[in-house]
Order: C-alpha cells, then structure tokens, then sequence
C-alpha cells in the first residue's frame, strides 16, 4: 500500500538500517510548539521529546532531548557533559551547523554526529517520540532502536517549565 507522506532523510535512514518506527505526520495543523504537537497527534507531551542543540563555554556543540513540556535545564546538561556552562545555540545557526531548521531538528542525521543526552525520564516510556527531521513530521521508537542509529547516554537534564 503506498503511502502519500513523503520520507524524510530520518525515516530513511531508520529504513536503511531495518529499524521499525511510527511515523507521525501533523502537516496539516497550526502545530507549532511541542506541547501543540504532542496535543494533535493525542500523545503524552512526556513522552515527545525535542531536540535541543548547545554550546559549551569550551565551544563544544551538545545535543539534548527533553520532553516537551519540560525545559532543559542548562545547569544540569553541563554538568551531564563535564563543561562549566552551555547555552542554546542561536537559530540562525542550527542549519549550517545540523542541517536542520528550528522546529524540525532530529537527533539522527545531523551533518555531524554530536554528543546526545537524553532525559532519564525516557526511561518511563517503551518508545519516544522527536522529530523526523522536517516541521510536521515525527518519528517513534524506542531507546534500543535509536542506539543502533546514535549514541547517547542517559541523564537528569530537565526541569518543570515555570
């Protein structure tokens, strides 16, 4: 049966090494922030994840995935990855550097392989849900399929949005 969603670079990369995945598609709503997103496709914001791209005072770039109705908790994630401090990298600088865009940032595929966190909340959930790559498109797997594409560790990097 063909499917009419296209493939994004994530989905292919996921197919290439038979890794099984859902894929979620929201490209027809005004969804823009995690927590709208996890809402449309009527799934628990804790276990949608986002994908956030840092830079250390050492200027070292870091991923991070948090769920998205929780913050990264810059204090923490430093401490995850042995720096002083990090911050958030601007946006304009996201595509050049991952080759993705805000909003459409996944963990896989990035034009280079940077150190991931991921929150230890994961841990809760059979599978996690994050971004295919491109607005409107998320994919769902779980921890043991996603080592097998990246490597990361898990810690305690979030914080309760105030």
């Amino acid at each position: 049966m063909k499917q009419n969603k296209e493939k994004t670079n994530v989905m292919r990369i996921l197919d290439q090494k038979n890794i099984k995945y859902i894929e979620h598609c929201y490209t027809n709503t005004n969804a823009i922030s995690g927590n709208d997103v996890a809402l449309v496709l009527g799934e628990n914001p804790s276990q949608v994840f986002k994908t956030l791209v840092t830079i250390s005072n050492s200027k070292i770039h870091y991923v991070f995935l948090v769920p998205v109705n929780k913050e990264l908790d810059l204090k923490k994630a430093a401490k995850s990855v042995n720096e002083k401090s990090i911050e958030m990298v601007k946006s304009k600088e996201l595509l050049p550097l991952t080759g993705y865009i805000h909003g459409g940032c996944s963990p896989i595929g990035m034009k280079k392989q940077f150190k991931t966190v991921i929150d230890i909340s994961s841990k809760e959930y059979y599978t996690i849900i994050f971004s295919a790559g491109k607005i409107g498109y998320q994919v769902e797997t779980s921890l043991d399929n996603l080592k097998k594409v990246i490597d990361f560790k898990l810690e305690d990097i979030s914080k309760d949005v105030i």
